[in-house]
């Protein structure tokens, strides 16, 4: 297999790169408008670093807990202003939204992504009360099923409150990224991989999860989701057809989309 090929997404959607420019205008849009309405706290530290910062992005009313969203770009691009709008569903739902950035490879390693994104996870919640759903998006996938390893430290207030997962196209295994070139920035080991891989690691705590992946995705995401199912019991894998790596996280805008529906409602309660 051609590692490098299997992973490279923009190459095979069509005007793949003009995704970029549209996330970050629609989310420019959204931040200016919920700021203008007092209800965005933007820019607010979790840590020492620029780059540690997340934004929050209240409902109209008293929120009905957190949803975090935690983004993409294999752990090497973007940061929290190209997503703002994606917060727009759970929002509309009456939940309070985090989207965090995070220092990215090859300043920083994976594992200490990991350890920054629970941070801004305590963070948040911190900031808002109730049930905390997690969802991310393929590199952010990955991270949201990290967040449930038991080495995240998080208390048992913390622990009891994430109700739901959601990981969207998400990267389950990190192995197959040590044969890729992008590894010269990640700088995975063998050790870091096994540690870092949600699939492999024994301390997770089983709580409702849904891996939503697009049925146009390139196989290796078909794969990753794939694996999830089969690696943990009480996880649930939904192939949203017609959609690929890029559009699948639309339906996260929309208030009453099936994908906000499982965020959401689906899953009450923990396994």
């Amino acid at each position: 297999m051609d590692y490098d090929t299997a992973y490279a997404v923009a190459d095979f959607i069509p005007d793949g790169p003009a995704f970029f420019d549209m996330w970050a205008e629609k989310a420019r849009e959204y931040r200016a408008v919920e700021n203008a309405c007092g209800r965005a706290r933007l820019n607010l530290p979790y840590g020492d670093h620029d780059r540690e910062a997340l934004d929050l992005f209240y409902p109209a009313g008293r929120p009905l807990g957190l949803v975090m969203f935690i983004h993409g770009g294999y752990w090497q691009r973007f940061d929290r202003t190209y997503w703002s709008h994606l917060a727009a569903g759970a929002v509309l739902r009456g939940y309070a939204v985090a989207v965090p950035s995070y220092v990215l490879a090859p300043e920083a390693r994976i594992s200490e992504i990991t350890r920054q994104i629970g941070r801004a996870l305590v963070f948040a919640a911190n900031k808002v009360a109730g049930p905390v759903h997690l969802t991310g998006h393929s590199a952010g996938g990955h991270l949201s099923m990290r967040m449930l390893a038991a080495d995240m430290g998080f208390d048992d207030a913390l622990r009891d409150r994430i109700t739901s997962v959601l990981p969207i196209s998400p990267i389950a295994d990190l192995r197959p990224l040590m044969k890729t070139s992008m590894n010269e920035n990640l700088k995975l080991d063998m050790a870091e991989a096994l540690r870092e891989s949600p699939i492999l690691r024994k301390d997770v705590v089983p709580v409702p999860l849904t891996c939503w992946v697009g049925a146009d995705e390139r196989p290796v995401f078909l794969e990753h989701a794939e694996r999830v199912g089969k690696a943990w019991s009480w996880a649930e894998v939904h192939v949203e057809p017609g959609r690929h790596h890029f559009d699948v996280i639309a339906d996260l805008c929309l208030p009453d989309s099936p994908m906000m529906n499982r965020l959401l409602t689906s899953h009450e309660s923990k396994v």
